[in-house]
């Protein structure tokens, strides 16, 4: 927690320095009480939001019969549980000021299509993207639109390589790279710019829909 509180008071620094107004919290999204004290925290703090983007993730590879229900029940917490407490924490707030609202979750290409040792995942995954066109649905007459980033192949450090024993932290290999039809990776910064499309106005007519960034693999 020490190292990831670290990370966090990094990040905020960083966007200090672009003049951003940050207020670095720690909470366990799987957990609806602290999501409600985050929440909560935020609202007091800055009086409203206007996007709401759900992040957290949770994709350990395992053979369908070695998953435990602990883990089962884990990765559903973290890549489901999560957005609809966030969800349900922020909207009405969002509702109440009657100013519209964007939520964004991202996920990823198990939304989208199967992969071997990843069960759990896929049905939480693909149970985000349910949520999000249920929260599209049901919130639009209010203004607020919902969609979902489904992003893979993308540069980063993986922050668990325990849960990929068989790669190199944060490398894909040179089959990963050639079934992608642009053949090389992404730039966090190109799934960024998904991601303040569909904060802004500029994406106001678009609610409901799952944006895939990944290269064109899977299409």
């Amino acid at each position: 927690a020490r190292e990831r509180k670290q990370e966090l008071e990094q990040v905020a620094h960083d966007c200090e320095k672009m003049g951003v107004k940050v207020l670095p919290l720690l909470a366990d999204l799987s957990e609806h009480g602290e999501v409600n004290r985050l929440v909560g925290q935020g609202l007091d703090h800055f009086g409203h939001v206007d996007v709401l983007m759900s992040v957290a993730g949770r994709r350990a590879h395992q053979d369908f019969w070695q998953i435990s229900y602990e883990e089962w029940h884990k990765t559903f917490a973290v890549n489901l549980h999560s957005t609809f407490y966030l969800a349900k924490a922020i909207v009405p707030s969002m509702m109440s000021r009657g100013k519209g609202g964007s939520i964004i979750a991202l996920g990823g290409l198990a939304s989208v299509t199967a992969q071997p040792q990843r069960a759990h995942v896929i049905a939480s995954k693909t149970g985000l993207y349910g949520l999000i066109k249920g929260l599209a649905y049901e919130l639009g007459p209010f203004g607020i639109r919902a969609n979902l980033i489904a992003l893979s192949n993308i540069e980063n450090v993986r922050l668990n390589p325990e849960w990929y024993p068989d790669k190199v932290n944060g490398q894909y290999s040179e089959t990963d790279v050639a079934a992608i039809p642009l053949k090389r990776l992404g730039k966090p910064e190109e799934v960024a710019n998904v991601a303040v499309f569909l904060a802004s106005d500029q994406s106001s007519y678009v609610t409901g829909d799952r944006i895939v960034c990944a290269g064109g693999r899977y299409m």
